[in-house]
């Protein structure tokens, strides 16, 4: 069995190949319904139905482009599963490429779509000049450069990457693979182009790696180069420092809501707030039989895949992250820089009423759409917001955002400030302090995160 992080980046792949085909169709009829070629400015039900669009490409092109990033060398894996890190890393970064060309193919001819196109989303964090910055990549001779060696790679190995098949989790990347691929090729001029462009250290460093390296090098630098550099910093590895884990382990109890914050992850960069992503808690195994759920509908299924995640951290949380909803691990959210949590003001049973909900929706893709009308692909907030509204009277006002009605995880923060169905319990976050705060300070901290427009930009 593949480990449970390349499962995850499988999984993420495969929904993303069916959800741009998606996007793919969605454009193309909005292209058939305006007239903006014609007019030459969109009309403001074009314009809100182009942005939510957009939103939903540019939040999946971020899920896409953290897969390649996590497969910068090989050295640190098994030989026998190099293949599928690679299938994996190439997989993405055709969808990244045919995505990127086939917004070019359609709209590069017309102005008022990229002008559109390139606009920032504050909301969403999407900065702006985005269309041409993924545009310019698709020119750079450091581009043809790069994927050169990752087209090496899948020839030298293409029978055994065609094997791969025969696991249900990665057959939808080798179709990936085999209908994009051709798209991609690279021509000898093209090679010999980039060559005598690159630069020399540049060049000189590349030969140096084996192929497998090259060919996972290659991946990354071609997603490194759809993305502006301040949204990343190489090498960094977001986790809590061991005593605030520690705390935070004994304080936690079912049913509580874990927000968190990654330093330098562009997905932060893709959802509103210094605080972007939600987990709802569930304890260990003992803490759900205690609460009568060890044998629910829901949970009785998926007992024993509950027991056997994670040998080393017994405590489980549902969380919905690129890859779909799924149970985790608490090692999950627990791989940030800052983390607060917010405890619901309800009975236990409440409680074991929600966590069983909850459990509902777990196996869900993700959603990138953002659209909580929908019940098949779920967020990570809506996660909490399906698994509670309406228990004990609990209610979330859904707020619009690029006319889309959404929950982000810092209304979740605002409604324990409010002690509107949740009150905060504790805090981590080293912008405002290096220890883990509870009580008064917690609510201060939170406060002031909340109300720091700037916050959501500045890194600690």
């Amino acid at each position: 069995m593949l480990p449970e992080a390349l499962q995850a980046h499988a999984r993420t792949v495969a929904h993303l190949a069916v959800y741009f085909e998606e996007l793919k169709q969605a454009a193309l009829r909005l292209r058939e319904q305006f007239n903006v070629r014609e007019r030459g400015f969109f009309s403001p039900s074009e314009d809100e139905a182009a942005r939510q669009l957009l939103i939903s490409y540019w939040m999946a092109r971020a899920a896409l482009f953290e897969v390649v990033r996590g497969y910068r060398d090989a050295a640190d894996t098994s030989a026998a599963l190099r293949p599928v890190r690679f299938l994996i890393g190439y997989s993405a970064a055709l969808l990244l490429v045919d995505a990127a060309r086939f917004l070019r193919e359609n709209y590069h001819d017309q102005p008022a779509v990229r002008a559109k196109l390139n606009e920032p989303e504050p909301h969403f964090g999407i900065p702006p000049e985005s269309y041409d910055t993924v545009q310019r990549s698709l020119t750079s001779p450091s581009h043809v450069w790069h994927l050169y060696h990752a087209v090496r790679y899948l020839e030298e190995h293409a029978e055994e990457l065609r094997l791969l098949a025969i696991d249900p989790l990665l057959a939808p990347l080798v179709e990936v693979v085999g209908r994009l691929g051709p798209r991609l090729q690279v021509s000898i001029h093209e090679i010999a182009k980039a060559r005598l462009r690159a630069r020399t250290r540049q060049f000189s460093n590349s030969v140096r790696r084996n192929l497998i390296n090259r060919a996972l090098y290659g991946l990354q630098k071609v997603a490194c180069l759809m993305v502006t550099d301040r949204f990343t910093r190489r090498g960094h590895q977001p986790s809590l420092p061991v005593d605030v884990a520690n705390e935070l382990r004994s304080l936690l109890q079912p049913g509580d809501v874990i927000v968190n914050r990654k330093e330098f992850a562009l997905t932060n960069y893709f959802l509103p707030g210094y605080w972007p992503h939600a987990a709802l808690y569930l304890g260990e195994s003992h803490d759900l039989e205690r609460l009568g759920l060890r044998e629910h509908h829901e949970l009785q299924p998926r007992w024993r895949r509950l027991l056997e995640l994670d040998q080393h951290e017994p405590r489980r949380v549902l969380e919905a992250m690129r890859d779909g909803v799924w149970l985790r691990s608490l090692g999950s959210p627990f791989r940030a820089d800052a983390i607060a949590v917010v405890r619901p003001m309800l009975s236990t049973e409440d409680i074991a009423q929600a966590i069983g909900r909850g459990m509902l929706h777990e196996g869900k893709a993700y959603d990138f759409d953002f659209d909580f009308t929908r019940s098949d692909r779920l967020v990570c907030t809506e996660v909490v917001y399906r698994s509670y509204q309406g228990i004990g009277g609990m209610q979330f006002p859904l707020t619009r955002r690029a006319g889309r009605l959404t929950l982000a995880a810092e209304d979740l923060l605002r409604l324990s400030l409010a002690q509107t169905g949740f009150q905060p319990l504790a805090v981590y976050s080293p912008c405002h302090a290096d220890r883990l705060l509870q009580g008064r300070d917690a609510t201060s901290v939170l406060a002031a995160s909340l109300n720091d427009p700037s916050s959501a930009s500045r890194s600690c």
